[in-house]
């Protein structure tokens, strides 16, 4: 018949896009790599498979993640995407979103329930949080020995600081049951209290070699522990459970080194720059005094009485002796409360000023708090002034005491002027309602003052 639609190749195709793209809503897929392709443009190529079928499948960019994943033949995976349609062959395949290895799901999951149970019990308080000392001398770690972390840690700490005492407890750092010698370090150096801080760590790793630092069992180790606990986990991107119960988080393990030791450089720097300024001070004073015993020995008062200026000389020679002393038990007495502070910051954090700080920053809410409700309750007084004046000009409270209000219909303007011609209709607004009036006779008044 000639009125018969002829189709095209690629119509078909087309058409077939609309039904398959618009029948199914995006949707997770468990499937294994059946043939693997990456490009150099990015874009990744495969075919899933299971027992019976295959299907084809395309990630756009997918490149660094299939890499990352080291994406191989045989690699089970669950990704996210939807149907599509390439038009160009006419064949159906799945487009990825997402990729991540089968079972990932299960631990994001597992993941968030304990953050979101240990959260809701306070273990995150930040107010349960310990202060980490400014000067450990003795540092403990609970990781593996052997691995990459620790000889981060300990390159840092031994070129900087290598007197500082560091105890290494051994523990694995991924498996089944690393979390339970994880948590054994912790109790250990609590037990013992031979640390002044404890640093837990290790390098980055997949969500499932981390998985050990997700336990609860360590998690609740870490917030129980006396001593303060240093979380140093992964990559600066990687955040685990042990890392919210910690007192301190830090993205790498040579920042936690960094964090220990950067402290004690810039307080000896302070230390030493507080001495060269006492020092400083001192030797002015003395050409202070100098200068002025110069200037005064030199005027007429001194240069007269020459008696007088010996007794003077002689005074300023007790006095230079005395001033020397002085200085000499001055700079010993430094040296000394320099020694004693110096041993004092290793074990305490000078966090005085920070409460003082505090309690004057409270003072100072308190009285802003007390002008704020003074001044309300003024405003608030005003208004009700106002209120009552404007109710006392209100037209309706003079309507109650039996006034009336009239109007020229057309205009609804009052009227003021009593002169207009007889038989002219108006409006009387009164309390409760209105009333058409007609004038009779109209005359004009002095008017009311």
């Amino acid at each position: 018949m000639q009125d018969e639609k002829i189709w095209r190749v690629s119509d078909v195709n087309a058409a077939i896009r609309e039904i398959v793209e618009n029948s199914l809503m995006p949707f997770w897929l468990e499937a294994e790599v059946g043939t693997l392709s990456i490009q150099r443009s990015g874009h990744v190529y495969m075919t899933f498979k299971d027992e019976k079928s295959q299907l084809r499948a395309v990630f756009f960019g997918g490149a660094a993640q299939c890499e990352t994943m080291n994406l191989r033949i045989g690699t089970a995976v669950e990704v996210y995407g939807k149907l599509t349609v390439y038009e160009v062959r006419g064949e159906y395949q799945f487009s990825i979103k997402m990729m991540r290895p089968v079972g990932m799901g299960e631990l994001q999951r597992r993941f968030e329930m304990l953050k979101t149970k240990l959260e809701a019990e306070g273990l995150f308080d930040p107010a349960q949080k310990k202060t980490v000392p400014m000067l450990p001398g003795r540092i403990g770690v609970v990781t593996s020995p052997e691995g990459a972390a620790v000889r981060d840690f300990l390159q840092i700490i031994n070129r900087r600081f290598p007197n500082i005492h560091i105890k290494i407890y051994p523990s694995p750092v991924q498996g089944k049951g690393a979390e339970i010698k994880l948590a054994a370090g912790i109790e250990f150096f609590n037990r013992h209290k031979c640390v002044d801080v404890i640093v837990i760590t290790r390098g980055g790793g997949s969500l499932e070699d981390l998985w050990p630092f997700n336990e609860e069992i360590l998690a609740r180790a870490v917030a129980a522990s006396k001593i303060p606990v240093i979380s140093a986990v992964g990559h600066e991107i990687d955040f685990t459970i042990c890392d919210f119960a910690a007192d301190l988080r830090v993205p790498t393990p040579s920042a936690a080194a960094e964090l220990v030791i950067g402290r004690r450089d810039e307080l000896q720097t302070r230390l030493k720059r507080a001495r060269k300024d006492m020092t400083g001070a001192l030797t002015m004073m003395i050409q202070q005094l100098k200068s002025r015993f110069n200037d005064a020995a030199q005027s007429y008062v001194f240069r007269e009485p020459a008696y007088l200026l010996r007794q003077k000389q002689q005074q300023l020679d007790e006095l230079t002796r005395n001033m020397t002393v002085a200085i000499e038990r001055r700079q010993a007495k430094a040296g000394s409360d320099f020694s004693i502070l110096h041993s004092r910051l290793k074990s305490t954090a000078p966090f005085a000023r920070i409460k003082t700080e505090r309690m004057t920053a409270d003072r100072l809410i308190q009285s802003i708090n007390h002008a704020a409700g003074l001044m309300s309750e003024r405003l608030r007084n005003r208004l009700s002034e106002a209120s009552s004046r404007l109710n006392n000009v209100n037209p309706r409270n003079v309507l109650k005491r039996g006034y009336a209000i009239l109007s020229d219909p057309r205009t609804g303007k009052p009227v003021r002027d009593p002169e207009m011609p007889q038989g002219t209709r108006l409006k009387a607004i009164v309390e409760r309602g209105t009333l058409d009036v007609t004038v009779e006779h109209g005359e004009r008044s002095e008017p009311l003052n």
